[in-house]
């Protein structure tokens, strides 16, 4: 059921990183809901796209960060979570490691769903068909494009390799 309710929310995910008052709409029901974990999690979150905001401000982006920016931030917390979560599982403390996990579930509402691995393959299959790309020297070209073409859908590293092999 919870997967259900990630899949919905996540179908709609440029709304959710576009409008930055759904992260308002999510911490007022949270508050509602006297939902501890979320109402923490929201307030990272915005707490992280302020302290963005400010660091591009300073450098000149009088509108903050984009959207682009916005997703990859919270999919570098969800890789800190992730992180932080096998470290407390490998040192038996396994309250904290669910109370990680509880964190990347609320997070994760917030992202596009991921590509499962067989979706990446054949998404880079199409793009080197659609480059052109015959041999490494072309990964760059392929890569590209799938950052452009798949934002947030999939997990960058991982497709990499997977390039690397399909052009090696």
């Amino acid at each position: 059921m919870e997967e259900d309710l990630v899949h919905t929310l996540a179908k709609d995910w440029k709304k959710k990183v576009t409008k930055r008052e759904d992260f308002n709409s999510a911490l007022k029901e949270a508050l509602k809901s006297k939902d501890q974990v979320a109402l923490s999690t929201i307030r990272l979150i915005m707490a992280a796209l302020k302290d963005r905001d400010i660091s591009a401000r300073g450098k000149g982006q009088a509108e903050g960060i984009d959207d682009a920016e916005i997703l990859s931030m919270m999919q570098s917390m969800v890789k800190q979570r992730q992180e932080s979560a096998k470290t407390y599982s490998d040192n038996g403390r396994p309250e904290l490691a669910m109370r990680e996990e509880a964190e990347i579930m609320v997070i994760q509402k917030f992202l596009p769903i991921q590509m499962s691995d067989d979706e990446a393959g054949a998404a880079i299959e199409e793009i080197i068909a659609e480059t052109g790309a015959d041999n490494i020297k072309d990964m760059g070209k392929v890569m590209a494009v799938l950052k452009t073409k798949y934002a947030g859908q999939l997990d960058m590293a991982k497709a990499g390799a997977m390039v690397k092999v399909k052009l090696g």
